[in-house]
Formats: structure tokens, sequence, C-alpha cells
């Protein structure tokens, strides 16, 4: 029985979001032992880079992302792309079981917002023209358009990093998905670069003397550990069922511009396109408000508190008083009992 290769791309994609989603669980885990055990990554430690589960995690989001990148070979993007939905659904459920994260009856409504308004966003965005050497994307790279976007990006992205986290990092869960979806742009850009350098090596066109492989691959490298840099401090900050689908939903619509300026497939836009993309944006914005409103925000360990972990939970001890730090029945005294540590 001949498997065609869209059943194939299908078949890829819900393998990736089965990894992806599971590999969120993976790491927030190992970054909540981490936690117990050093400096939390959320305020700097890399405690985490020790920890066994957190690169149980690591592996299975690479394994997923490597079955997504297949995937696109196979399977047109409008498939490809709205399945990442799935990577979502199944890191909320395991969230609910796992780490007992709860979300109010308006929070999943926002979830539910997020992930429509993305689905019609990629159904309505711009068809992409894939590119046949490395010297064309070069020459789409280095577009005035496109620079600019560049230039208007890692303006951004400095912003974030030099001024609002710093300030705000611990408090608005925007700062640190806005520098990974920001950074994960360029990131698409580069593999797909990548890609076809890998594609024309196997064809017998090498391509590793070739400089845009190089340029392509360090910017690539530099773009993924950023990302996974502001994604750990992401989870080990806010609720995981909270920050997957913000995560997606933003990442999502970062791509879906760059690929607009770089390619210019915006142009060939009908006006019934236009119009369900606007529609998506807002019902994704509604949704994205929705969450924040309703969010289960972690709280922040007091200077000077004892924590360790237990295997389920991690645990306090603050002046005699004994607080399990996941459970909502005793966030309320905890927060108390920091904002008193810290005035």
């Amino acid at each position: 029985m001949t498997i065609s290769d869209n059943s194939r791309g299908l078949i890829l994609a819900i393998s990736s979001s089965l990894f992806i989603g599971t590999s969120f669980i993976l790491k927030k885990k190992g970054l909540k032992r981490a936690a117990a055990a050093g400096t939390r990554a959320g305020v700097g430690g890399y405690t985490y880079l020790l920890e066994p589960l957190w690169w149980a995690g690591m592996i299975t989001m690479i394994t997923g992302e490597v079955a997504n990148f297949v995937a696109y070979i196979y399977a047109p993007a409008v498939l490809v792309t709205p399945l990442g939905v799935l990577s979502i659904i199944i890191s909320a459920i395991l969230a609910h079981f796992m780490l007992k994260e709860r979300l109010q009856k308006l929070g999943v409504l926002g979830c539910i917002s997020c992930i429509v308004g993305s689905v019609v966003i990629v159904i309505h965005a711009p068809q992409e023209h894939m590119p046949s050497s490395l010297q064309e994307i070069w020459i789409l790279a280095t577009q005035p358009a496109f620079l600019i976007y560049v230039a208007a990006t890692l303006s951004m992205v400095l912003a974030l990093i030099l001024h609002f986290e710093p300030r705000y990092g611990q408090t608005n869960i925007l700062v640190y998905l806005g520098i990974c979806s920001l950074m994960g742009s360029f990131t698409i850009v580069s593999i797909k670069a990548i890609g076809i350098a890998i594609k024309l090596t196997l064809e017998g066109i090498s391509q590793v003397a070739c400089p845009q492989t190089w340029f392509f691959l360090t910017i690539a490298v530099i773009c993924v550990i950023t990302q996974l840099n502001y994604l750990n401090k992401a989870l080990d900050t806010f609720n995981t069922a909270i920050v997957s689908p913000i995560y997606y939903v933003m990442f999502t619509t970062m791509t879906i511009i760059a690929s607009a300026i770089m390619f210019k497939d915006w142009a060939g836009q009908n006006v019934s396109d236009i119009v369900s993309e606007i529609c998506g944006f807002i019902t994704v914005l509604s949704g994205t408000i929705m969450l924040h409103v309703t969010r289960e925000q972690e709280p922040v360990t007091a200077p000077g508190t004892i924590t360790w972990y237990d295997g389920e939970r991690i645990k306090a001890m603050e002046d005699g008083h004994y607080i399990l730090l996941h459970d909502s029945e005793y966030l309320d005294s905890y927060s108390a009992l920091a904002k008193d540590s810290r005035s």
C-alpha cells in the first residue's frame, strides 16, 4: 500500500505535536526540581542543565521539531501549521494531571480563542514561495524591506532584554515570549536555508564551501539558543497551560509576518483573505487578554526561604511556616509572607 506525501506529512505533523506538547511538561518538571536545588531559571539560574528530566524534555522537543521540519517537505504549510495547535491541547491536558495547573473557565475560553484565531490566520495566510537555491534566499534576505524588518525586530529584542526584562520579566509573560517569537522568525528563515543546502548537497551539489551556508547556520544556532533560554524562563515563571498557547500564537504570527515581507507573498492576497486575517488577529488578541485576566501565576520564592522538591511539589520553610508552593490553598498566605520579607 502506497502512502501519499500528504499522509506522510500529516503523520509527521501529528507526531511532532505529541512530542512538543510532552516536552513542555518534562522541561517544566525538570525546572521545578532544579529550582529546589539551586537558583531558578526565571532569575538567571542554570541549574536545570544538570537535571536529567529537563534534558529529556529537550530531546523530546528536538525530536518534535525535526519531525515538524520534515513534515513541511511532504505536505503544504496549510496542512502542517494548523496541526501545531495539538501541542497546546496535549500540553494543557498533561499539565492538568501532572503539574496540577488549572485554568478558570474564562481562561479555557481564552485558550480556545487563541487556537481558533491562529488557525484562521494560518488558513488565510499568503502562500509561500520556496526558493530553489541559497543564492535566491540570500537575495531575498538582503532586500531593503526585509532588512528594515530585521533592524526593527532586533531593536525590539534588545529593548525587551535590556529594559523590559529586568522590570517586568517576572510579571508579564509577553516579555519572555516576545523575545522567543521575534527571534523565532529568524530561526525559520535560517532553517529553510539550511534545509535547501542539505537538499542540494545530497543531490550532489555541495554547499559546504558556500559562505551563505555557514552564515545561516550561525544565525540559526544563535536564535535557537536565545529562544530556549527565554522559553525556559517563561516556563519557570508562568503556568504551562498559558505559556503554550500564547507562545504558539505569537510565534506563528511573527513567522507569517516575516515570510510575507521576505517572500512578498502578500502581493497576491485578495480582500477576503485580508479581512479573515484581521479577524484572526482580533480573536487572538481577545483570547490573550482573557488568558492574562484569569492566569494563575506561580509565586516567587522570597529571599531567605528554604525550598526542596519531594517528587511532586516544591515545598518551602520560612520563619517556621511550612508551605506547599504549588498548592493554591497556600498561595495567598505565602504571597503575604514573601511581601513582608521583601519589605
